[in-house]
């Protein structure tokens, strides 16, 4: 099969590894020539945002997925109608790309999500009461794009474009959980993550798996993955980005509908990793069971601050001696600070030992300018 991917970075990399044992033809696009991808893949050089370019690509494949939102998902919505199958399905994308049509999907579909305004016309008035979080309508990733808003002196930050302004939500824990449906309806959820930000960067640092919940929160997160899954109606992979507030309600921060950097430790922490699970979904095949094999994590490997050029791994070596360890590069050959250049995967026999790996791994390994 003829399998176009919408992206040519890590995620797209990481799902043609796990699928290189079966027998398809992966090709990607991506505006960067050295984008992660090009080694693997039939690559194209070209504007994923760009109406013809996406046809062009997409007009003689059987199959097209996305392994980031931000494209034109006009041209999808074309290529669906000539027949090309894309996963997920063009409208889902049209709905998550964009906050404001997010957010209202949720409200609409009643799936507890933070109480908003949409502000659209910056002459209207604020009627969100401080402290509160604006986000852009598009354009917003790995925190970009997403700022709190929390004085009336702040008020002056304000970005000046169409935004979501959220209710911030007094949080206990960030959670996110992975959930996939192929074509035949079949659904699987991967068990819930613990995301750990790093607070500079607003990027994740660690990933936790299992995270222990208490049954009436377990609860709520089932409610909420099998009520979006029947809103969406779409085969394909979602991850879902959760807020624990401290007095154990959950709440829908926002929805990836690609493959997650939240999910990267399932890769030797559960039966099947995400990857796997995407390329099913993909293939509309029966999907892969998600059981948790032990305690796992996962630390990302960002550029250091003052640090742009060659990429080099600083003690990477110490770390390739420590047992249950893996590492998964992207292929970047150039760092700068905060850029996703790999992660590293842990698994140990319980919580406690898996944060002292994942500090002490952390401690080992520098991203620099060599």
């Amino acid at each position: 099969m003829k399998i176009g991917i919408l992206g040519g970075g890590q995620l797209g990399r990481m799902l043609i590894q796990e699928a290189l044992k079966y027998d398809d033809q992966f090709y990607t696009l991506d505006p960067a020539p050295d984008a992660p991808c090009h080694t693997i893949s039939h690559f194209t050089q070209g504007n994923f945002n760009d109406y013809q370019t996406v046809m062009d690509f997409g007009k003689d494949k059987e199959v097209i997925t996305i392994e980031i939102e931000h494209v034109h998902a006009g041209a999808l919505a074309a290529l669906e109608e000539q027949g090309v199958k894309v996963v997920p399905n063009s409208k889902i994308i049209t709905i998550i790309q964009q906050k404001i049509l997010q957010k209202e999907f949720y409200k609409a579909h009643d799936i507890p999500s933070p109480e908003f305004q949409v502000v659209r016309d910056w002459n209207e008035d604020i009627t969100m009461p401080l402290p509160f979080v604006q986000k852009m309508n598009t354009g917003g990733y790995d925190g970009k794009g997403v700022q709190v808003i929390r004085t009336e002196e702040d008020l002056q930050k304000l970005w000046k474009e169409p935004s979501v302004l959220e209710a911030l939500v007094d949080i206990d824990k960030e959670l996110s959980v992975i959930v996939a449906r192929n074509e035949n309806g079949e659904t699987k959820t991967f068990p819930v993550t613990e995301m750990v930000a790093d607070p500079k960067l607003n990027l994740l640092d660690f990933n936790i798996c299992p995270v222990h919940l208490n049954d009436d929160i377990a609860g709520q997160i089932d409610h909420i993955t099998a009520k979006f899954l029947e809103a969406v109606n779409s085969p394909g992979l979602f991850a879902i980005e959760l807020f624990l507030d401290k007095e154990g309600k959950v709440w829908v921060n926002e929805t990836a509908p690609r493959l997650h950097n939240s999910g990267h430790q399932s890769q030797e922490g559960n039966a099947n990793s995400q990857f796997e699970q995407m390329y099913r979904v993909v293939k509309n095949l029966p999907l892969a069971d998600t059981d948790t094999m032990t305690y796992s994590g996962m630390l990302n490997l960002v550029g250091a601050e003052g640090h742009s050029g060659k990429v080099v791994y600083q003690g990477m070596e110490e770390v390739l001696k420590l047992p249950k360890t893996y590492v998964h590069l992207y292929g970047k050959t150039e760092t700068k600070p905060g850029r996703k250049m790999g992660h590293i995967n842990v698994l140990a026999e319980s919580r406690e030992e898996l944060m002292d790996k994942l500090v002490k791994v952390k401690e080992m390994v520098k991203v620099i300018a060599g």
